[in-house]
This record gives C-alpha cells, sequence and structure tokens, in this order.
C-alpha cells in the first residue's frame, strides 16, 4: 500500500471504534517522498487529516498535503519565545501553512498540523480517547501517569492546540527517546511511530493501558451513591415524560435561535444524573476542547426528581434557563476583549433531567446527536478522572479563549449557507407513496427533518431510506470503513413512523416519536387520503365513514395532538392540508370522498383562526388530477373515474390536463412544490389560504 493508503486504512480503522476518539475528534498523518511535479526531484511531504473532517470516514481529499521543508522552516519564524506561547500570534502561523501546501494542498490544515509536522516521527496519531482524557484531566494527572506508563508515555502540560504545542511535543519526545507518545494536560493523547502500524500499536496501548488501569485501581463508585428519588424512569414512563418535556426543553433552547434536539436516556447519562456527585461535576463542565466546543463550557441540569409534577418541573426548567443565559453572558462579558467575536447566544446546548436523560442540541439532527455524544464522552472522563484523583478541567479562560477565538469563528462563518427549511421538523402522513413521498423528499432536499408517517410501515420505511440515503451516501472512494461509518451515521434526515390517523392513540405515539426524535415539531402536512368514487345511490354507510374517518376526522386529530407540542415549544409553526379541487368543485359521482375534502378546507379556515395567536399560520393546497404516481389513482380511483368520464385509464392524466386552462399535467412535484411556497418562510403573513395546483380549472376558483 502507498503512504496514503496506509495513513487512510489506519485512520479509518481508529475512529470507527469510539473508544479511540470521538467523532470528527483527532488527527492523524504520515511523512513520506513523492516527486515535485516543476522539479522532477523528490520531496519530503506531509499528509494530515485536514481541518473538520473525521477519520472514520476520512478520504484521501479529506488530507491536507505541506512540503515539510518549509513547514519545519516556520521554526524560524515562529513569534513565541522558547516554552511561551504567543496566542496573538498563533493564527498567524495558521495562516502560514497555507505557504507550504504542495500544490493545491487538499484540505485546509488544520491547527494540530505543528504537532504532526514538528515531531520527529514518519506517523503520528493526535486523539482524544476518553480513557487518555481521564488521565489528562485528572488533578494528579502527571503522577498517574508515570505510575501507569513508566517512561513509555510523558506529560504535558496543558497548552492551548497550535505551534506552540508541536514545538513542545517535539522537545518531549526529543528529551524521552524510550516514549511512544505523551498525555496532552486537558486535551488527550499523542501516539506516534517508525511505521504505520507501530503508530496505531502505541496509539492503542495507551488507550489501552490507561482505560485498564482505571479498571483495576478506580474506585468503585466514582459519581458516589445514589440518591433516592434520582432513578431512571421505567422506560415507557420516561419516554413519555421525555416526549412531554421535549417541546418545551426545545422552545428554551431556542430562544436565540432555532434548533434541532436529540434524546438520549443512555444508561450512561441515568446513572451519572442518579448519583449524588453528578451536580457538582456537571457545573465544572467539560475539558477537550472538542467537547466544550460542541457542549458549551456546561450543562444546564434540572434539580428535580423525576417524579416531580409536571407544571412544576416545567417551571423550574424556565427558571433554570433564565439563571444559564444570565451566566453564559456573564461568563462572555467576563472573558471577552474588544477584538472578540460577539457572544454566539447563551442557550444551553444541553440538558441533563434525572430520571429521564440528555436532551441535545444542534442546528442540524447530526449536531445535535453528536453534541449529546460527546458530553456522554465528558461524562465517561469524569468518571475515569474521579475513579483514580479528582476531576479538574482547563478553567473557563482557557475555554473562553478557545470558544471565542478567531480561527474557530472563521471556521464558522466559512460554514455554508443554511438551506431554507434548515432546523424546520416535518411530520407527512401520507407519506410513504405518492404526494406525500414527493412532499418528503422535497422537504428534506431544503433542509428539514422529516417523519414519514404512513399507516403501510414498509412504504413509510422505504420513503425515510431514501431521504437518508440522499444525504448520506459514502465519499467517491471510501474505504469499507468509511463507507460503514457514513451508513451508520447518515440516518439523521428522517424516521419512519407507522401510523393510523384514525386512531387517537397511534396519533399520540407518532407525536411522541416525532418529538424524541429530533425534539419538537414544526410543520404537519396532512396529506393522508384515500377515495372511493360511487354515486350517491351506490355509496355505503362503510364508503362515507372511511373516508371522513381518514381525510376530516384524522386530519382534525393530527392538528389537534401536534398543536399542543407547537403550543408547549412557542416557536409558532405551519399546518398544511392537502385538500382537493373538489372541495369547492362540485363533480358527479363523488359525494363521500368531495365531502370529506370541503370538512378538510374549512378546517383550514377555522384552525387558522384559532391558533393564529400562537403564532401557527394553517393554510391549505387543492391539488386535481394528480394520476402518474398518485397513491390514490393506483388503488383503484384512477380506473373508477376514467370511467366516469369515459377515457382509458392510462390517459387520464392526459384527458385531465386537457381540460385545464394551461393544459398542463399535474404531478406529485407540483403539490410538493406548493407545500415548500407555503412553508419556507417568504409567506410569513399568509395564513388560512387555500392554493390550487390544478392547471387551472375555473369552476374551483375560489370566490
Amino acid at each position: 500500500m502507498s503512504t496514503v493508503d496506509d495513513l487512510i486504512a489506519r485512520s479509518n480503522r481508529l475512529g470507527a471504534d469510539r473508544r479511540n476518539t470521538n467523532y470528527a475528534g483527532g488527527n492523524t498523518s504520515a511523512k513520506g517522498t513523492d516527486t515535485d511535479p516543476v522539479t522532477g526531484a523528490p520531496v519530503d511531504l506531509l499528509w494530515v487529516k485536514g481541518s473538520g473532517g473525521d477519520l472514520g470516514t476520512l478520504t484521501p481529499g479529506g488530507l491536507a498535503v505541506l512540503r515539510l521543508d518549509r513547514l519545519r522552516a516556520l521554526v524560524d519564524v515562529y513569534p513565541g519565545s522558547p516554552g511561551v506561547a504567543s496566542p496573538e500570534r498563533e493564527d498567524e502561523m495558521v495562516a502560514a501553512f497555507d505557504y507550504c501546501l504542495h500544490g493545491r494542498g487538499g484540505a485546509a490544515p488544520s491547527i494540530d498540523t505543528a504537532m504532526h509536522g514538528l515531531v520527529e516521527a514518519a506517523h503520528v496519531d493526535h486523539l482524544h480517547p476518553d480513557a487518555g482524557i481521564a488521565f489528562a484531566t485528572a488533578a494528579d494527572g502527571e503522577a498517574l501517569t508515570k505510575e501507569c506508563f513508566g517512561d513509555r508515555v510523558a506529560w504535558v502540560p496543558w497548552r492551548r492546540p497550535g505551534f506552540q504545542l508541536g514545538l513542545d511535543i517535539a522537545a518531549v519526545k526529543q528529551a524521552n527517546p524510550r516514549a511512544i507518545g505523551v498525555i496532552l494536560g486537558g486535551h488527550g493523547i499523542t501516539a506516534w511511530g517508525g511505521t504505520s502500524e507501530e503508530c496505531e500499536a502505541n496509539s492503542l496501548e495507551i488507550i489501552r493501558s490507561a482505560q485498564a488501569f482505571i479498571d483495576e485501581r478506580g474506585r468503585p463508585e466514582p459519581f458516589g451513591p445514589i440518591v433516592e428519588g434520582y432513578q431512571a424512569l421505567p422506560e415507557a414512563e420516561r419516554h413519555a415524560r421525555a416526549a412531554a418535556l421535549a417541546p418545551v426543553i426545545r422552545g428554551l433552547a431556542s430562544t436565540d435561535r432555532r434548533q434541532v434536539g436529540h434524546y438520549t436516556g443512555s444508561d450512561v447519562v441515568l446513572d451519572f444524573l442518579a448519583r449524588a456527585e453528578h451536580p457538582r461535576l456537571a457545573a465544572l463542565g467539560t475539558s477537550c476542547p472538542d467537547h466544550f466546543l460542541r457542549t458549551k463550557v456546561r450543562p444546564l441540569v434540572l434539580d428535580l426528581p423525576p417524579t416531580a409534577p409536571l407544571d412544576e418541573t416545567i417551571n423550574r426548567l424556565r427558571q433554570l434557563h433564565a439563571q444559564y443565559r444570565a451566566e453564559y453572558a456573564a461568563y462572555y462579558t467576563q472573558y471577552a476583549t474588544p477584538d472578540s467575536p460577539p457572544m454566539r447566544g447563551a442557550d444551553p446546548a444541553i440538558v441533563l433531567v434525572p430520571g429521564v436523560g440528555m436532551f441535545s442540541y444542534g442546528a442540524n439532527k447530526q449536531t445535535a446527536r453528536v453534541a449529546g455524544e460527546f458530553y456522554v464522552n465528558a461524562v465517561n472522563v469524569m468518571r475515569g478522572a474521579e475513579a483514580i484523583s479528582s476531576y479538574r478541567p482547563i478553567d473557563e479562560a482557557e475555554k473562553f479563549r478557545i470558544e471565542y477565538w478567531a480561527l474557530e469563528e472563521a471556521k464558522l462563518q466559512r460554514m455554508p449557507k443554511p438551506k431554507p427549511l434548515a432546523t424546520r421538523i416535518a411530520l407527512v402522513t401520507g407519506g410513504g407513496s405518492g404526494i406525500g413521498r414527493a412532499i418528503a423528499h422535497r422537504l428534506a432536499a431544503e433542509g428539514a427533518c422529516v417523519v414519514v408517517a404512513d399507516r403501510n410501515a414498509d412504504g413509510a420505511a422505504a420513503v425515510a431510506a431514501e431521504l437518508n440515503a440522499a444525504t448520506s451516501a459514502p465519499p467517491s472512494g471510501a474505504s469499507a470503513a468509511a463507507a460503514d461509518a457514513a451508513r451508520t451515521w447518515g440516518t439523521d434526515v428522517a424516521v419512519p413512523v407507522t401510523v393510523d390517523v384514525t386512531d387517537t392513540a397511534a396519533v399520540q405515539r407518532a407525536l411522541q416519536q416525532t418529538v424524541l426524535a429530533f425534539g419538537g415539531i414544526d410543520l404537519v402536512v396532512n396529506n393522508a387520503g384515500l377515495s372511493i368514487s360511487k354515486p350517491l345511490l351506490e355509496t355505503t354507510d362503510g364508503d362515507w365513514d372511511i373516508q371522513h374517518g381518514v381525510m376530516a376526522r384524522g386530519s382534525f386529530v393530527v392538528s389537534r395532538e401536534a398543536a399542543r407540542a407547537l403550543i408547549d415549544q412557542g416557536m409558532g409553526g405551519d399546518i398544511v392540508y392537502i385538500a382537493s379541487k373538489n372541495s369547492v368543485f362540485a363533480g358527479p359521482n363523488n359525494v363521500a370522498y368531495s365531502a370529506a375534502k370541503a370538512d378538510q378546507a374549512h378546517q383550514v379556515r377555522l384552525l387558522a383562526a384559532e391558533l393564529g395567536a400562537h403564532g401557527i399560520r394553517v393554510n391549505g393546497v387543492n391539488p386535481d388530477g394528480v394520476v402518474r404516481g398518485s397513491g390514490i389513482f393506483s388503488s383503484g380511483w384512477g380506473a373508477q373515474r376514467a370511467a366516469t368520464y369515459g377515457v382509458p385509464e392510462e390517459e387520464l392524466g392526459a384527458y385531465y390536463a386537457k381540460r385545464t386552462l394551461l393544459k398542463l399535467e399535474v404531478l406529485p412535484e407540483h403539490v410538493a412544490n406548493a407545500v415548500f411556497a407555503l412553508t419556507a418562510g417568504d409567506l410569513t403573513h399568509t395564513t388560512g389560504l387555500h392554493v390550487p395546483v390544478d392547471a387551472g380549472v375555473a369552476a374551483a376558483f375560489l370566490r
């Protein structure tokens, strides 16, 4: 294998195991020789994981490629005095990496590039394992490192990542020829080797030895005894409580900007929150820069047992949230300098509820989920540090310097502009086929998280899989490990829910699943429907009841249950009814279907009038003649309507098109376009509207 192939394979193996490093945490590198395409002479190069990538899914395109001679020449111009970092000048060194790139240089070099380039070893790994960070954050971490590893692993005191840290590690390696790596105070580990295999083995030796030391020497209950009344609720009760709290907490966490949520009731979190020491440890905050950049300096922790009355719990959460915001603003004011970036928001990213679990938040589902995973890492770090010593993270001044570092701000500014429906959570009924499927695809493509709800479980699952696959395809040329990781992590766009909208309990379960999956709800599309076309005298009571049950009653129940969450959330929202041209047009042989659609159309007006006070907009779409791709038409409705109009079924779409003003056939995608137009943000002052998507049917014009 080539140097790059070896590096990618090693990176993917290390990154695929969360015991080795967290998602997008750490970096790996290899040094080697290639031919300079200009001179034809050999040139020494450094390949290192670029900024923002993930080891588990790393591909060659994610590597930065630098000339080693130019990178090491930066030592002669580094402005900091020996052993003393110069924070205001570190950024200059990162900018200087661009002048060391080989050719186009690949990915953007990360702040850790100096660590890899200055260490005299062909291969270097920098990782964030929980066991390693436990040593790094222990009060007597240096002594414990010596006790655990002897002279095989050295200690490097905390220093903010940057050029000086690279110099420090290089000096420590030179002074400790037997060392295979270092523990970085407050941060993580770095290991090296003469070959890729040796480097990987040394990394794993440090991680496994640290964990074994904790397991063998650690106190059995590092978080203290269980506090009576704070134990985890039974699963069903826990999920019901989480679902009741999720919209409220999401609304609080979205005070500055709308967030997507993630809920976990993992054993790690529940045990931590049941123990006596959790308030003290949570208040100390996280330590590893990768942790607190995603989780903020500390979480919001509810100080009530899970059996407290719900109203009391919600009121206390509101009080704690106001207190959290005030404390975060004070933290910013205390440490900010005139050139600090503006405060990015004072809401918590992590909310801990004893007996129930953890709610984490971010700009999308993946960010929210990963923030929660990072806090689980932090809990594991605290457990390890408390087991062998006491947990002592870096101080808040250092955390602030990294959180509001100009380089971090620049990274945030480079992020692509959010899509129109980013942070919006949508529930689409009848989403497993036809118009519902098209709506789900359009909403997801525009950035929304989508719950695909359908009576047909297989259909809902298939559409959700389509939406996730569209956003999680492994990069071209990805290794097997990277491809598996991409598929594992690429499930943050859509989830399927099986629901019969005529069953109130089933609808309530679907809403519970929605808020547990994404933290809340913003957009409801009442699309579930069916049609039985018969003359009046042939229409049975059952024909009438089933159509009114699904469309009139079903959309009412879905809207009512969704409105509860929307109101609790306090962020407004959208409810869209997929009605029909038939809601305002009188046609033959269609009394049950058309009457049910008219019921839906008037629900739009009634709910728009009632829910407007909560910022909830209610609008409708009136399609007609959607034949191709339509679930209703394929289930026999098409044959019935074709017989009514005396045309072959395969020509029904063309027949409908000929009778329109625009002479155009209506497809499911056109209905989806109307839903997007109503909800994407341009029609902020529009409610109670019905949008016809019928290519122009004069008899159905609204009056």
